[in-house]
């Protein structure tokens, strides 16, 4: 049964471990974007606008991420073994 807990928890680890990445390379993105685009913004309402879109899209996409890591926490027990389950009886038929 131990066997099974750390397969778990190494999954969970991984997913976790994307996850950050894909909050970094959303944060690196939007800023890139908002940053190189900046001087060719002629009016100051249109970069007010931007900075709040950019912003909004940040703050959700980060918080849908992180809901989704706490979820995934929550149930990881029958999330990530169902996923092993189904990777093994898949595994057994192939052999």
């Amino acid at each position: 049964m131990s066997d099974l807990k750390q397969r778990i928890e190494a999954l969970y680890r991984s997913d976790v471990r994307g996850s950050v990445l894909l909050i970094v390379c959303l944060w690196a993105t939007i800023l890139f974007v908002l940053l190189m685009t900046w001087a060719y913004i002629p009016d100051s309402g249109i970069k007010l606008v931007v900075v709040i879109a950019a912003a909004a899209v940040l703050i959700f996409n980060t918080a849908a991420i992180l809901a989704m890591l706490n979820h995934y926490k929550e149930d990881k027990d029958f999330i990530y073994g169902l996923d092993i389950k189904n990777a093994d009886e898949f595994r057994n038929r192939q052999s």
